[in-house]
């Protein structure tokens, strides 16, 4: 029991650490239905260690790294955001899907020039269960300074993801707050994708949150049922990695998996039996 809870310590507060931020900004990207925004933005951030690699020869875990990372971040942020303000005819997820595929060529092309790639490799795979506390107080630092502002400014952040039309109408910068949210998501995910990988950290974003739509539509309900979320199919996974030798990352988006799939099937049935009892 003791090297158990030794091994999985960290790893389980890394989950926590991410799964709360996460699943919150989770419940903005599907208000604004941008629903592969992680991915792409993760690509984005990729690039820019791989640039600081193949420029410097640093590591992925160097500052020079993280500034070249978030530097892409905050470009393409920029470009979502201007491009859904001025361009209507093409949807937003469209732009992101496109964009996703020539990063992810970009990509491909700087690991296959950049020496050390394989290690370049790993960190877009990720390395959950040898996290140390140096990574674990990264995250800290950066969730805790992510969620402040969005708590800060909470209220335009709302009005514009649940109606990007109507904010726009009332006069709000909605292209501004739309980079800012944009830039903010791409800050937690430069720093969670280190950790845990694309696959993780995209169902900590999506699933958390769609599993509370099924059941809530107020903010504060779908906040604590994701976190709720979070801590089942972290714990579930980490224990399922442990015992079976298993991957811990694929383990607890499999276990989020499942668990959105028994949800979702509890909640219709549920549903047919509200209406058979009517």
């Amino acid at each position: 029991m003791s090297d158990l809870i030794e091994m999985l310590t960290l790893p389980f507060l890394a989950c926590l650490l991410m799964g709360g931020i996460l699943s919150y900004l989770g419940i903005h990207v599907l208000k604004r239905e941008v629903i592969f925004i992680d991915i792409a933005v993760a690509q984005v951030a990729a690039i820019g260690a791989l640039a600081a690699h193949l420029l410097f020869d640093v590591e992925e875990s160097s500052l020079i790294s993280y500034l070249f990372s978030f530097a892409g971040v905050l470009a393409i942020a920029a470009f979502y955001s201007i491009t859904r303000h001025k361009i209507s005819e093409i949807s937003v997820e469209a732009v992101i899907g496109i964009s996703y595929a020539i990063t992810a060529a970009g990509a491909l092309f700087l690991m296959g020039v950049a020496p050390g790639h394989t290690h370049a490799q790993e960190m877009l795979a990720g390395a959950l269960l040898w996290i140390m506390w140096p990574q674990v107080l990264t995250a800290l630092v950066v969730f805790a300074i992510v969620g402040l502002v969005l708590c800060f400014f909470r209220k335009p952040m709302l009005a514009v993801s649940q109606d990007y039309a109507g904010a726009a109408t009332r006069g709000m910068n909605v292209a501004w707050w739309d980079f800012m949210f944009y830039a903010l998501l791409g800050a937690v995910i430069t720093v969670a994708v280190r950790i845990s990988g694309v696959v993780t950290v995209f169902a900590l974003l999506i699933i958390p949150a769609t599993t509370s739509a099924l059941f809530a539509t107020g903010w504060l309900a779908r906040m604590l049922l994701a976190w709720l979320t979070v801590v089942i199919a972290s714990t579930s996974g980490l224990l399922f990695s442990y015992y079976l030798d298993f991957s811990v990352g694929p383990a607890i988006a499999l276990c989020l998996g499942m668990l959105l799939a028994v949800v979702a099937t509890s909640a219709r049935l549920q549903r047919k039996w509200n209406a058979k009892s009517a």
